[in-house]
C-alpha cells in the first residue's frame, strides 16, 4: 500500500490548492491531502484529509489513480489521487490560514503555467490528465535529489481503489520494475 493521498478540489476553473509550512514540498503549492491511516480505506482516507485541512465535508470524490515515485535510483513511494468537484458558485472564501499551510483557489492555467515554480513539481504534468481523462492512471514520477526529470503515465484498473490483492499485487510488481529500471 502506498502511504499518501492527494485531492484536487475544483469549482469550475479553480482549484483548491494549499501552499504547504511544511515538508514535503514546503513553500510551494500542492492538493489536500496527507497520509493514511491503518484503519482506513483509502477513500475514507481522503475524507477525512480533505475534512481536517479545509474543514468541509466532501464525500463524491473521484479516484483517479496514484502518483508513484522514485528518488535517486532506490527509494519508490507513491500516494492515490482523488478529484472532486465543487459548484462554481461554492462559497469558500480565501485565503484561509490554516496549521497546514495557506488555502487559496488557483486557476488551472496559472498551476500548469511552464514558468511558475511555486507548485509541486508533478502537478503541471498529471493536473491535466487528471481533470479531462475519465480513465486511472499511475502517473509515475523520476527525480533525481530533488528535481523533476521525467514522468510516464499507465492506465491502470479502477478497481485498485477498492481491491487490496490487486492493488498489492500492482505496486510489488511496478515498485520492483521501476526500482529494477534505475
Amino acid at each position: 500500500m502506498l502511504k499518501y493521498n492527494i485531492c484536487f478540489i475544483k469549482r469550475g476553473e479553480e482549484i483548491l490548492l494549499l501552499n504547504r509550512e511544511k515538508s514535503s514540498w514546503m513553500g510551494c503549492w500542492n492538493g489536500i491531502g496527507g497520509k493514511l491511516e491503518a484503519y482506513e480505506t483509502i477513500r475514507e482516507s481522503m475524507i477525512r484529509e480533505i475534512q481536517e485541512e479545509t474543514r468541509m465535508d466532501i464525500e463524491d470524490l473521484q479516484f483517479k489513480g496514484m502518483i508513484t515515485w522514485t528518488v535517486d535510483e532506490v527509494y519508490y513511494g507513491g500516494m492515490y489521487i482523488y478529484l472532486a468537484e465543487v459548484p462554481v458558485d461554492f462559497e469558500y472564501p480565501t485565503p484561509i490560514r490554516t496549521d497546514e499551510g495557506i488555502l487559496d483557489w488557483k486557476t488551472v492555467p496559472w498551476i500548469v503555467h511552464p514558468e511558475n515554480h511555486g507548485i509541486a513539481t508533478n502537478i503541471p504534468h498529471t493536473l491535466p490528465m487528471i481533470l479531462e481523462d475519465p480513465i486511472c492512471y499511475d502517473h509515475h514520477c523520476i527525480y533525481e535529489g530533488s528535481q523533476f526529470k521525467q514522468m510516464t503515465s499507465h492506465v491502470i484498473d479502477a478497481r485498485m481503489e477498492d481491491d487490496g490483492a490487486l492493488l498489492q499485487e500492482y505496486l510489488k510488481q511496478h515498485a520492483n520494475k521501476q526500482l529494477s529500471m534505475a
